[in-house]
C-alpha cells in the first residue's frame, strides 16, 4: 500500500509543501486496515513530487518528531501504526480537551456558530446513516473538528491540532464498527441540544462521555490494533 500523491507546485516552501502533502496522504491512507507495514521511499516521493530530495527529508523529519512516520536504520521510513494502549491514551487525552472545548462553546459561542454543529447532521436523519457511511465519517470528523474551533482558545486549538489528526485515523477506522455510528449520532444530538441550552456542565460532561466510550470500543474490539 502506497499513499496516493500528485505533483507539488514549485513556490518558495517546498519543506513545508511536502510536508503538508506528505501528512494528507498518510491521514488519507487506511493505517489501521491492515497490519502491513507501510515504507514510505524518499527517492520515489521527491519524484512524484517534483522536488529534490532534501525538502523531502526534512518533512519526514518532522512528520516524525510528531508521530506520523518513524526511522528505522538500514530499512528506511515506514508510516506509524499506534498500538492499542497508545490509541488509548490518546483518545482519552483528546477527551479532556474536547470536554474542555464544549465547556468554553457555552460561553463564547455564537448561536449561529452552534447551529451549524446540527446543520452537519441534516442529510444523516430518518434511516439513512447506513446508506451513507463514508459521508457520514467526514461529517463526524468535521464536527470533532468544529468543537476544538469553537473554543476560541488558541493554546487548546494548538494543542489538539496533530492529536486530531492521529484521531482522525482511528475514528474512520472505528465508525463502521458494531453499532459505533448510529451511538455516535445520537451522542452528538444530545451534546448540540446541551450546547443549544448553554448546559455547560451537560455539555463538558457529555463530550468527555462520547470520547471515552470510543475508548472503549477500542479496548474492547480493536484487536487489529496489537
Amino acid at each position: 500500500m502506497q499513499p496516493l500523491l500528485a505533483p507539488i507546485d514549485t513556490t518558495p516552501s517546498f519543506k513545508h509543501k511536502a510536508y503538508t502533502a506528505l501528512k494528507n496522504a498518510i491521514v488519507a491512507m487506511d493505517v489501521y486496515r491492515s497490519r502491513e507495514e507501510i515504507r514510505l521511499d524518499e527517492r520515489k516521493l521527491a519524484q512524484d513530487f517534483g522536488i529534490s530530495r532534501t525538502p523531502v527529508r526534512e518533512a519526514m523529519a518532522q512528520l516524525e518528531s510528531e508521530g506520523f512516520v518513524r526511522s528505522v536504520p538500514r530499512r528506511g521510513i515506514y508510516v506509524v501504526r499506534k498500538t492499542k494502549a497508545e490509541v488509548i491514551e490518546m483518545i482519552t487525552a483528546w477527551a479532556a480537551l474536547e470536554s474542555m472545548a464544549a465547556r468554553l462553546i457555552t460561553k463564547v459561542a455564537t448561536d449561529e456558530e452552534i447551529a451549524g454543529l446540527r446543520k452537519m447532521f441534516a442529510a444523516f436523519v430518518d434511516g439513512k446513516l447506513r446508506a451513507h457511511l463514508d459521508e457520514y465519517s467526514d461529517a463526524n470528523i468535521e464536527f470533532h473538528q468544529t468543537i476544538i474551533r469553537l473554543s476560541r482558545n488558541q493554546v487548546l486549538i494548538d494543542l489538539a491540532e496533530n492529536l486530531f489528526t492521529h484521531m482522525r485515523m482511528i475514528r474512520r477506522t472505528t465508525i463502521g464498527e458494531k453499532d459505533r455510528a448510529d451511538r455516535s449520532i445520537k451522542d452528538h444530538m444530545a451534546i448540540i441540544e446541551a450546547l443549544e441550552a448553554r448546559a455547560t456542565e451537560r455539555a463538558e460532561d457529555l463530550v468527555r462521555d462520547h470520547a471515552l466510550g470510543l475508548a472503549e470500543h477500542v479496548a474492547q474490539y480493536a484487536d487489529y490494533l496489537d
